[in-house]
């Protein structure tokens, strides 16, 4: 049996192979294959198909970045048209029709400060395209401070999994392995009270975070070229929710200071928590934003960086006097991906999809109230269509459970056999419906979820 054969293969030939020859990623592999996980051949609206014909309700959209839906017609033709022009090109040295006019699209709706698109191909390399403008502006604007090495970033944050971003993220259990290899960064505290420190109410803890930064610009500008930030919510840390006024802080500190603001949107744009973007909430312009995930409806790997005119004019001069950003990827601005974008935010708009996410996050607050007196839910978070369901084993102490019982995952796989795709942050459960699911399957993605998180529970203190 040939895998070059056209003719469908059964799960069993393709389980075999899969547990011979992939690597997944974040995944204990030793655990992975003897867990029988789905294999997806297909998509339907919000639904994954396996090789068996079971269906499944995509309840992270695909790792956070599906936003219509699988097997959109519209988005489908648009790449079919598409296809029939070219596949790909280059942006090195030309250009491309479908390519400009997402670039266009993109600027119209960002914030009105960001007017110039550069192009890549996944959250990670858009920050890594921030950094490095970020740093060689500084080297190259009309008054060069060449001192403005560093950066400054928010505790538990992350921004990716090349070098780069990894070095402004700060969540050991993904980058210890990896401290030798990474630049210094200055961190900040996360401005989140699930835990503070001892002598803290919840009240002065968020206080004492706003000071902190304060204290940490003023201590620290002169050789600091950008703040990096998730806006509002930091995702892979849990869904941690960043309290009303901070990034506007940050945003005043940053002028203050002559400091670049980097906006990692990544995780949150596009609808995710309830505006376009999540720094539209608090009216905050960023010098650079960081865009990908749901740029494309989820569709294909595409990513952008949008930058201010302060800053591209930095790079502008003569071809001989080096002021070229020398950085670029093979598939910038790649045409099927472009295409998707356009299609995906056509449906933005005719299908009022920010209204349809708001009608979501509001389910999903009213269902989310029956877990605030769980016994094992030590806290329950939300912004827009983002939810972090966090399990302890004592919500007083917030006390976690043993790494070893793998709790969250233990509700995935709840989930699983209950026709619900999930997948958790250690021992916090995270929703993430693409934000044009229909109410009713919101409902279902929370009946399952609740009832996986107390079936993982139970099995937990049986095994105990």
């Amino acid at each position: 049996m040939s895998p070059l054969d056209q003719h469908p293969l059964p799960t069993s030939q393709l389980r075999e192979w899969d547990n011979a020859h992939v690597w997944h990623p974040f995944s204990a592999m030793s655990a992975y294959v003897d867990e029988c996980a789905p294999i997806i051949v297909g998509g339907d609206g919000f639904d994954l198909i396996d090789s068996d014909g079971l269906r499944y309700l995509d309840g992270i959209s695909s790792l956070w970045c599906n936003v219509h839906g699988h097997c959109v017609p519209e988005i489908d033709d648009a790449v079919h048209e598409q296809l029939g022009k070219i596949s790909h090109s280059t942006l090195l040295g030309l250009s491309s029709e479908v390519s400009i006019r997402l670039a266009k699209a993109l600027v119209d709706i960002t914030p009105q400060r960001l007017t110039k698109v550069f192009y890549s191909d996944s959250g990670a390399t858009s920050v890594e395209v921030a950094l490095k403008l970020a740093y060689q502006y500084h080297q190259q604007k009309a008054n060069p401070e060449a001192g403005r090495t560093k950066f400054l970033c928010v505790g538990n944050a992350y921004h990716g999994d090349t070098l780069g971003s990894v070095s402004v993220g700060s969540m050991d259990v993904f980058h210890r392995t990896y401290r030798h290899l990474l630049f210094p960064t200055v961190t900040v505290p996360s401005p989140v009270a699930t835990r503070v420190a001892d002598g803290h109410t919840r009240e002065s803890w968020i206080q004492h975070c706003f000071d902190q930064v304060t204290w940490l610009f003023e201590e620290h500008h002169a050789s600091t070229a950008a703040f990096v930030i998730e806006p509002l919510v930091q995702g892979a840390a849990g869904i941690l929710v960043h309290p009303t006024g901070y990034l506007k802080h940050v945003r005043e500190l940053c002028d203050r200071f002559g400091v670049l603001l980097i906006a990692d949107e990544v995780a949150v744009g596009f609808g995710r928590t309830g505006t376009m973007f999540a720094c539209e909430q608090e009216d905050v312009q960023p010098d650079l934003m960081c865009i990908a995930k749901g740029i494309s409806g989820g569709y294909l790997p595409l990513a952008a960086t949008l930058a201010s005119d302060e800053i591209y004019n930095a790079f502008l001069g003569a071809p001989s006097a080096g002021r070229t950003f020398f950085h670029g990827h093979t598939y910038t601005g790649n045409p099927l991906g472009s295409a998707a974008a356009i299609a995906s935010l056509r449906l933005f708009e005719s299908r009022n999809v920010l209204a349809n996410a708001a009608a979501n996050a509001e389910v999903l607050a009213t269902r989310l109230q029956s877990l605030n007196d769980h016994l094992y839910v030590g806290e329950v978070r939300q912004k827009g269509c983002m939810v972090g369901i966090e399990l302890v084993q004592d919500r007083d102490t917030m006390l976690p459970f043993s790494s070893e019982i793998r709790l969250g995952h233990q509700v995935t796989l709840m989930a699983r056999k209950a026709g619900v795709i999930i997948r958790p942050l250690g021992d916090t459960v995270v929703l993430m419906p693409a934000p044009a699911m229909p109410q009713q399957q919101i409902s279902q993605l929370c009946d399952v979820t609740f009832q996986a998180i107390d079936d993982a529970i139970q099995k937990a203190l049986r095994n105990a």
